[in-house]
């Protein structure tokens, strides 16, 4: 197994706020699956800014940025039954890590924390 890129955000969650009262802020970020799941979540400046901080921490791991095409709502953050947090990974993500690091066979793994107010993502992208 190797390590193929690493990355991190912190976001003080209070930029998050501020940007909700714009609904096209939100649907230009999130996924349509991850407003869904916001609708039913009491504390939704967090979990906004979990998944924002978890986006960018994503683009670093893969040393691209927002460009090329890719944008915030292709990358979309689920959790399991136990809360663990992880990516759904689409074709645009497939095909962006192939042309990056020349493999098809790659793991994303994810952390996600949060305090009153500030949200951290660390993301680690390794080949199978």
């Amino acid at each position: 197994m190797k390590i193929l890129g690493i990355g991190v955000d912190i976001i003080e969650n209070s930029r998050i706020v501020k940007s909700l009262k714009n609904k096209l802020f939100i649907k230009r970020i999130f996924s349509n699956s991850e407003i869904i799941i916001a609708k039913k979540i009491k504390d939704k400046k967090t979990y906004y800014s979990n998944r924002f901080a978890a986006k960018e921490a994503f683009v670093k791991s893969i040393g691209t940025g927002f460009r090329n095409d890719l944008n915030f709502k292709d990358i979309s953050i689920i959790n399991n039954k136990a809360g663990k947090p992880s990516f759904i990974i689409n074709e645009k993500i497939k095909k962006i890590v192939k042309k990056q690091f020349k493999t098809t066979s790659f793991n994303f793994f994810l952390s996600i924390s949060d305090e009153k107010k500030y949200s951290i993502a660390y993301v680690i992208l390794q080949k199978k």
